[in-house]
């Protein structure tokens, strides 16, 4: 069986969405450590860019950080984000993922969120899981994967 991740988080706007909002479609989710920072902003804009390509192959998109909506509904207008921006502000799920952790900071151990995207199926179970990656490339990366090229 595959796992399957509930959540509950506000969004950019302060509504509640959660993972039974996403059953029926597949669903990317990144986790990007802080909004208006240049590699969150790089990896957000590659996601809106590619987002109609995503959307004619049945996937939907989220962002998730631990930034406060108001954070996150400045980021997604200054950008122009197609696709929700959600608050998981107490790292819940971040941590249930494996995406909240120690990582290193210009050498320096610290404690935060760790870039990374997960892909899960219609029925909400977790298909594919990219930990730790770099801003720059990524979002071709997943594209490649999950739609050829």
């Amino acid at each position: 069986m595959t796992e399957t991740v509930d959540f509950e988080l506000l969004n950019q706007d302060g509504e509640m969405v959660s993972s039974e909002d996403f059953k029926g479609s597949k669903l990317v989710m990144f986790f990007y450590p802080r909004a208006m920072t240049p590699g969150c902003t790089t990896e957000s804009c590659d996601f809106r860019d590619s987002y109609g390509d995503f959307s004619a192959a049945g996937y939907e998109i989220v962002g998730v950080s631990p930034d406060p909506p108001s954070r996150n509904a400045k980021f997604r207008e200054k950008e122009g984000l197609n696709f929700d921006l959600l608050s998981d502000e107490d790292h819940r799920l971040a941590e249930s993922l494996g995406a909240w952790g120690e990582k290193k900071l210009y050498g320096k151990p610290s404690l935060g969120l760790i870039r990374s995207t997960f892909v899960f199926d219609e029925s909400g179970g977790l298909e594919k899981a990219y930990r730790n990656v770099k801003a720059t490339g990524h979002v071709a990366r997943v594209r490649a994967d999950l739609l050829g090229g």
